[in-house]
């Protein structure tokens, strides 16, 4: 198991040296591979293409430390984790945010936060609601997820100089008024 992920962060350390060279989309498994010193069938032993390579780094590095903290009841400290990760490796995660349709870095994200609240709601017992039936943990899992995802996107494309802690006070603040009430306590 421990050759497994050493081989995985090889390959994604290979991964993101390139991502800082060129768009996703140009760069290839055999880049990858060779970047690696591996060769490609070993890439494909793990990851079936380049955009599953991304999802787990965004996983290993931004979202499974945060499902820790998440599952401690230290959300405000998960979030501020996330947008401290996605600091930290500012250069890659700046080029891979550019990635666009169903295998971009916003919808990867998307669905591992909105995997991660739904892990959360099940260790907590969060049910359907009985008044309003159709809402669904799932539907809630996918309403903050879509907005979190929003927020981290918008910071991304500022260049990330908002720091980390005023994101999660802009989130916080968001998330308790009402949009009757943004106006006035803006």
């Amino acid at each position: 198991m421990q050759q497994k992920r050493e081989v995985k962060v090889l390959l994604s350390d290979s991964f993101k040296e390139l991502v800082l060279e060129k768009p996703v989309e140009k760069i290839t498994i055999k880049q990858i591979t060779d970047r690696a010193g591996v060769i490609r069938v070993t890439f494909y032993n793990h990851f079936q293409d380049k955009y599953e390579l991304l999802e787990w780094i965004c996983r290993e590095e931004v979202v499974s430390p945060a499902k820790i903290l998440l599952q401690n009841s230290m959300q405000r400290e998960a979030v501020t984790f996330i947008f401290t990760a996605l600091l930290k490796n500012k250069g890659f995660y700046g080029h891979v945010s550019h990635t666009t349709g169903q295998n971009s870095f916003e919808s990867i994200m998307r669905g591992l936060i909105a995997e991660s609240i739904m892990e959360y709601f099940q260790s907590n017992e969060i049910r359907k609601s009985g008044r309003y039936s159709w809402i669904t943990p799932k539907w809630i899992a996918d309403y903050y997820a879509y907005n979190f995802t929003f927020v981290l996107m918008s910071w991304i494309e500022k260049d990330m100089t908002i720091a980390p802690e005023d994101m999660v006070n802009v989130i916080d603040f968001v998330a308790r008024h009402s949009v009757v009430d943004l106006p006035k306590d803006f």
